[in-house]
């Protein structure tokens, strides 16, 4: 009887036990209510600074709280995003020297002051190079030059890839040195008046017609105290075959000098001629929202795991013949739907994780990551508690895949914890098939990387579906199909609840990996004092 009692109390023991151990189910209905919610006209393509953006915040609220997530920013749901909207207009002519360059045709120019006028004024022109200053890779395109009230003609992209020397920055792969948004940020620096990139399709990984488009209509920006007043009065690009009238106008090879800038000890030129461009903008101030909330830990409340996604569109477009809504559906409707169904499943575990789980939907991530960046500016905690990021900007909604994409490689140990995961389920790490386009600094995670936190990007983008770039990415088309497949969010999603359970019970601490470009912010960030 003794025995029998025994075995009966170990049966229910270890009962107990597997339930306990049993994880929480991601559930196919309450994704696609989420997305197709999400992805509806009713919400007009979730427009920043629209009706549809009162709409979209409003029900990831309301969704938040259904599911007991905590308010996550300063007491509240909501972080207000001061913004502006600015448009250039295109009656503009660049004068260098004695050529004049037409708008769209020739180059493309704005600006990120709040002002109506913007001037380059006989401003000496200077060729940087990359227009990179890269300690870490020993390069300094700007050695001995003061470029200050001057205006510099760059390349785009880095040595690394016009070489395609592995030991050269990081070989074929870009680095963040190679994005047009740090060419412009270290020209501010150095107090320069104007910049214009030399636009190749190939380095670029765009054509012309995408530069075009983006410099033309009106952008959102945020915008400081000052109306921004330390901005270029000029940022902008030029077409390889301007770039070769200008040198030629002064005896010089565009194509030899190109060479000559991906090589060690490049030295800063200047043309000998000057520059002359005056535009006019309007401009308007308003300000967007993103959303935020929290799942507090256990022991370890005071560390965070970020999951993130932005909830914008390109709303309604005026001109459109037809159906004009941007809805969205897969970029990134199906993001946000994937971190309000992680949220649900971290909201329903028996016992809660040790580390906090920090959740924000961006805005504006469509017009430069500006919800982002207003995010890691003023952040709701310490960058120094955040462990780790795990953003997802569109998922596979084609069906189920034996690999799970990386983007970037070799730059963090947050890449080890994801093939580790993707090893548990039976898959393989399929590595970014285009690095040289740069696309992992190109979504929300590259905001708080730029503050020093590791994150991972988790990115369909047509990659299980080869029509969808063609045909629906960024058009109105990108709508809540019925055809749709959830075996592959299916398989994302539960590998990246497995790695928030194993980093939210651990006291782990993913670095940056040697020669990443932010492993000093990281390592100067953990070693303030608290309270610095």
């Amino acid at each position: 009887m003794r025995v029998l009692e025994v075995f009966l109390v170990a049966l229910v023991l270890s009962g107990v036990a597997r339930a306990a151990e049993t994880p929480v189910s991601f559930s196919q209905e309450s994704y696609k209510d989420y997305v197709k919610t999400l992805a509806s006209d009713h919400f007009e393509g979730r427009g920043p600074m629209t009706e549809g953006e009162e709409r979209t915040v409003s029900y990831l609220v309301e969704e938040l709280k259904k599911l007991g997530v905590q308010p996550g920013y300063q007491g509240d749901f909501i972080q207000t995003v001061p913004m502006a909207s600015i448009a250039a207009s295109q009656d503009m002519q660049l004068d260098i020297g004695e050529l004049s360059f037409e708008p769209g045709t020739d180059f493309v120019s704005r600006t990120q002051k709040m002002t109506k006028l913007t001037e380059l004024n006989d401003s000496e022109v200077v060729f940087v190079g990359y227009g990179i200053d890269a300690p870490e890779y020993g390069w300094n395109d700007y050695a001995d030059m003061d470029v200050k009230g001057k205006t510099l003609i760059m390349l785009v992209n880095d040595p690394g890839y016009a070489t395609q020397d592995e030991s050269v920055f990081r070989g074929n792969a870009m680095t963040y040195y190679g994005r047009w948004t740090y060419k412009y940020e270290e020209a501010i620096r150095r107090g320069a008046s104007g910049v214009f990139i030399v636009h190749e399709t190939g380095a670029a990984g765009y054509p012309w017609s995408v530069v075009e488009s983006g410099a033309t209509g009106s952008k959102y920006m945020l915008v400081d105290d000052t109306g921004n007043e330390n901005e270029l009065e000029a940022m902008g690009w030029i077409q390889s075959k301007t770039a070769e009238q200008i040198f030629a106008s002064v005896d010089l090879d565009f194509t030899q000098l190109k060479a000559a800038a991906a090589k060690p000890g490049f030295k800063p030129m200047t043309l000998g001629v000057k520059a002359n461009l005056r535009t006019t903008h309007w401009n308007k101030m308003g300000e967007s929202k993103n959303v935020v909330g929290v799942i507090p830990g256990t022991s370890r409340k005071d560390e965070y795991l970020l999951l993130t996604a932005h909830w914008d569109a390109f709303g309604k477009k005026v001109g459109v013949k037809g159906d004009n809504i941007f809805n969205g559906a897969v970029d990134n409707a199906s993001g946000v739907a994937g971190v309000l169904e992680l949220a649900r499943m971290l909201s329903e575990r028996e016992e809660p994780l040790q580390r906090s789980v920090l959740i924000a939907f961006f805005t504006a991530e469509e017009t430069g990551l500006l919800g982002a960046f207003a995010f890691a500016q003023q952040p709701p905690v310490p960058t120094r508690q955040m462990v780790g990021l795990f953003n997802i900007d569109s998922m596979n909604l084609a069906g189920a895949t034996d690999y799970v994409l990386k983007y970037g490689d070799g730059l963090q140990e947050l890449e080890d914890w994801l093939e580790d995961a993707a090893a548990g389920q039976g898959r393989r790490v399929k590595p970014d098939a285009n690095p040289q386009n740069g696309l992992f600094f190109r979504s929300d995670h590259f905001a708080l990387a730029q503050q020093g936190v590791p994150g991972l990007l988790f990115m369909d983008l047509g990659d299980s579906d080869p029509e969808y770039i063609a045909n629906r990415y960024h058009k109105p088309a990108d709508e809540f199909l019925e055809s749709w497949q959830y075996s592959g969010v299916k398989n994302d999603l539960n590998l990246i609840y497995s790695l928030l359970d194993k980093l939210g019970n651990s006291d782990a601490w993913p670095g940056w990996k040697e020669g990443a470009e932010f492993k000093h912010i990281r390592q100067s960030d953990l070693s303030r004092p608290t309270g610095n």
